[in-house]
């Protein structure tokens, strides 16, 4: 792997100044979440370096694609137990996929 579990955990946080996670009262240190979670991408990106480039990029793309379906689906079940408004972005997306378009 070209990048240490470290600097990925270090881009993680960068990436959060724009995009911030609510780790709201979780019983769990958010730099050590994000330490576990870079080891495990390291480790999952470690595992296909026998794949081909671009069929590690495709594995890639899914598990990334899979992680915000994920997350989008538990934002809004967040807001729906709440009976909070979605934001404008997802909003939108929910409308495209109401009017069936991609």
């Amino acid at each position: 792997m070209t990048i240490t579990p470290d600097q990925l955990a270090v881009l993680m946080q960068e990436v959060e100044l724009s995009d911030p996670i609510d780790f709201a009262d979780l019983p769990f240190d958010e730099q050590e979440l994000r330490s576990l979670i870079a080891s495990h991408l390291c480790e999952m990106a470690d595992a296909m370096e026998s794949f081909t480039p671009e069929d590690r990029n495709l594995a890639l793309l899914a598990v990334a694609a899979k992680l915000v379906l994920e997350n989008l689906v538990l934002h809004v079940q967040l807001l729906r137990r709440h009976d909070l408004p979605v934001s404008d972005s997802v909003a939108a997306l929910l409308q495209r996929l109401q009017d069936g378009k991609r």
